[in-house]
């Protein structure tokens, strides 16, 4: 029992430390090439950079670097998918979904091709190298594509679980990586709740509900422990699947004062458009509040800044909120 605690510890700490995207291509990828005999995995000259190199060295034959050619990689993985593989294709989330948007739509989307996506380093990760590297268009122009299906893990445990399901899972997904190494850890690694489809609520409360997507649980939980202490009850809710919608759970929050989405993305068509859009049919619903980049370019600057430029950090969610519900 003891040795089992510990590896399970040993385990959390591995994936904390590795991150979304190391522990999705360095440890869950793996499992899958070996589970699964007929996957592929696919990259765009970013083999190291994706934390591949075990997955060449492992299925050297089930591997392929198309080089600097990313709409020739969906091209690629359209053709095996349509021999009956399942296919992993990733780069940086920006490249992977703006470059390479017509071959999505038409491959994946309108062919219905097994496909899943692998967008690394998305939201504002890539830092001081710009707005090339950034990535808070990805939600909104991925979700507009009928039958994909798109997810936002909240951590490396989560992650390493939709990716497993997503293996299982016939048809195209768009799995979105946020935060770099060493993530704070909301999930448990056999965490047997997550399920694609179904959001999970971390705590309930009545008089607020913050529903996020991505690797910012910790700093939401940061604002909502400020918002406790002035006797604000808050409901934080991890929604990281953003299609198909977990309408339940929206559902659930009608009697909220008011609904906070926080995403590293746009405010426009992402997490909180979505949740806009589903209350928009009523007649009565929660206030939307929605934290995240506004509709601008930001400058260039290490990622730390631009969370705080965005709003999105413990104290500027706190305060945008009391802000709120003091309205």
């Amino acid at each position: 029992s003891t040795r089992k605690e510990s590896s399970a510890a040993s385990d959390v700490y591995k994936r904390q430390m590795l991150g979304q995207r190391g522990t999705v291509c360095g440890v869950a990828l793996i499992e899958i090439m070996e589970e699964y005999q007929n996957s592929y995995t696919l990259t765009a000259d970013l083999a190291h950079l994706s934390g591949l190199d075990r997955v060449q060295h492992m299925f050297p034959e089930r591997f392929v670097n198309v080089g600097i050619a990313e709409q020739n990689m969906i091209g690629i993985a359209a053709g095996l998918a349509a021999e009956g593989n399942v296919v992993f294709a990733t780069t940086y989330a920006t490249f992977l979904t703006m470059r390479c948007y017509e071959q999505i739509r038409h491959h994946m989307g309108y062919q219905h091709m097994n496909i899943k996506l692998i967008g690394s380093a998305a939201g504002v990760e890539m830092g001081m190298s710009g707005n090339t590297h950034y990535t808070y268009e990805d939600i909104a122009i991925m979700r507009a594509i009928p039958n994909i299906t798109v997810v936002s893990p909240a951590d490396p445990a989560e992650a390493y679980q939709i990716m497993h399901q997503a293996a299982a899972t016939e048809g195209p997904m768009y799995i979105r990586l946020t935060g770099g190494m060493n993530q704070q850890m909301v999930t448990k690694c056999e965490d047997s709740d997550i399920q694609i489809g179904k959001s999970k609520e971390l705590q309930s409360g009545t008089d607020a509900a913050v529903i996020f997507a991505g690797n910012i649980a910790g700093t939401v939980q940061k604002a909502a422990e400020l918002l406790e202490g002035e006797g604000i009850s808050t409901s934080v809710i991890d929604m990281h699947t953003i299609k198909p919608l977990d309408t339940k759970q929206l559902e659930n929050q009608m009697g909220k004062k008011i609904v906070v989405t926080v995403e590293e993305h746009s405010i426009i068509g992402g997490l909180g458009g979505v949740v806009s859009e589903y209350y928009a049919q009523f007649e009565q619903h929660p206030k939307v509040v929605r934290i995240g980049v506004e509709d601008q370019f930001l400058h260039p600057a290490g990622k730390e800044l631009l969370l705080e430029t965005a709003g999105l950090t413990p104290q500027k969610i706190y305060e945008r909120i009391r802000k709120e519900l003091n309205r």
